[in-house]
C-alpha cells in the first residue's frame, strides 16, 4: 500500500503534496506524544507496549502527560526541557521539541530539535533497533517540514518527496523486527490512514485497522476518528472520538475535534458546547489554536454583523 500510494503521491499537485506532506508530518511527529496515561500503572513509563515494555525514562513520561494526556502545551515545553536534560539518549523528547517549534513558527528549534532526534535515533539502534528505525522516520519527517516551511512549495516539494521515501524505508525496517508492535502500528498507521483520505487509490480500512493495533486505546481512536472525518463517515467519526474521550476526558485538543465532528453533521447545539469547551483550556494551548477554535466557534453561532475572521484574531500578525 505504502509504495502504491507514494507512486500517485508523486504525480499530484505541488500545492497538494504540501498539504499532504504538512499534515502527516505533523501527525508523525506529534503520534508518540498523544499518550494516555490512565493505562499505565504497570508499563515502566512505556505506554505502547502493555505487555514487554521498552525502557522509556520517567521524565519523558512526565512530558508526554502534559503534551497529550493534558493538553497543556505550556506546561509540555517545561517538561519537554526537563526530559531533555535528564534523558538525552530518548529520541521521542527531541521530537517532541520539534513540534513545538513547529506549532510556535521556530523553525530553526524544528531544525535542530529534528537533526537531534535522527542522533539520538541512531544511538538507540544497538540497544532498541526498532525505536531507532522509527525515530530516524520522524527526525527525517521534521527536516522535511524545515525545508517545504523555509524553501517553499516550488522549491522544497522535490526534497520533501524524496525524504517521504527515506522515511518509508525507515518504517519498514522498523516492520520487518515486529511488525504488530503497538508504537509502529501508531507511527505508521497515521501515515497510511492520512495518504488514503488524501489518495484517490489508497485503502483506508488498511490503515484504520493498522491503527486499532496501536495502545493505548486512547490514541489510536483519536486517529481513527481524525481519519474518519476527513474521509466524511461522522458517525463512525463520533464513536471513535468518544472513545478517545472516555481515556482523556479533560483533554482539549480531543473536545475540538468533536466539535468538528458534530458541526459537520449539524448538530451546531452540540458542536458549540464542545467549541466553548475547548476554549475553557485557552491558556494552556497554542495561540494559534486558539484563534483557530474561536473562529469555528464563532461560525458555528453565526452571529449577524459578526466578521469572525477579525473577531478570532486570525488577521492578527
Amino acid at each position: 500500500m505504502v509504495l502504491r500510494s507514494l507512486k500517485s503521491f508523486t504525480h499530484r499537485s505541488e500545492q497538494g503534496s504540501h498539504r499532504i506532506l504538512g499534515r502527516a508530518l505533523l501527525t508523525t511527529a506529534l503520534t508518540p506524544i498523544i499518550l494516555g496515561l490512565t493505562s499505565l500503572s504497570a508499563l515502566a513509563g512505556d505506554p505502547f507496549r502493555p505487555d514487554d515494555p521498552h525502557n522509556i525514562g520517567d521524565a519523558t513520561e512526565a512530558a508526554f502527560e502534559a503534551f497529550f494526556y493534558e493538553g497543556d502545551y505550556a506546561e509540555a515545553s517545561t517538561r519537554v526541557e526537563a526530559a531533555m536534560a535528564a534523558e538525552p539518549g530518548e529520541p521521542m523528547n527531541y521530537a517532541m521539541a520539534a513540534a513545538l517549534g513547529y506549532l510556535e513558527k521556530d523553525f530553526e528549534q524544528l531544525e535542530a530539535r529534528a537533526q537531534q532526534t535522527k542522533v539520538a535515533a541512531e544511538q538507540l539502534m544497538a540497544t532498541d533497533p526498532l525505536r531507532g528505525h522509527l525515530y530516524t522516520a520522524v527526525g527525517i519527517f521534521l527536516e522535511g517540514a524545515y525545508v517545504l516551511q523555509t524553501q517553499g512549495i516550488a522549491r522544497g516539494t522535490p526534497t520533501a518527496l524524496r525524504m517521504l521515501q527515506q522515511v518509508f524505508r525507515q518504517l519498514d525496517a522498523a516492520e520487518a523486527i515486529d511488525a504488530s508492535d503497538p508504537e509502529l502500528s501508531l507511527l505508521k498507521g497515521f501515515m497510511d490512514l492520512l495518504l488514503a483520505v488524501n489518495l484517490p487509490f489508497a485503502n483506508p480500512d488498511q490503515a484504520i485497522s493498522r491503527l486499532q493495533n496501536g495502545h493505548p486505546d486512547y490514541v489510536s481512536q483519536r486517529g481513527i476518528a481524525i481519519g474518519l472525518r476527513d474521509l466524511e463517515r461522522y458517525d463512525e467519526a463520533l464513536v471513535a472520538v468518544n472513545q478517545a474521550l472516555e481515556a482523556a476526558p479533560d483533554n482539549p485538543d480531543l473536545m475540538y475535534l468533536k466539535a468538528q465532528i458534530l458541526r459537520r453533521v449539524a448538530d451546531n447545539e452540540a458542536s458549540l458546547e464542545f467549541y466553548q469547551a475547548a476554549l475553557a483550556y485557552a491558556p494552556q494551548l497554542p495561540e494559534s489554536t486558539v484563534r483557530q477554535i474561536r473562529y469555528e466557534a464563532c461560525r458555528v453561532e453565526a452571529i449577524e454583523g459578526i466578521n469572525c475572521y477579525e473577531e478570532s484574531g486570525l488577521g492578527d500578525n
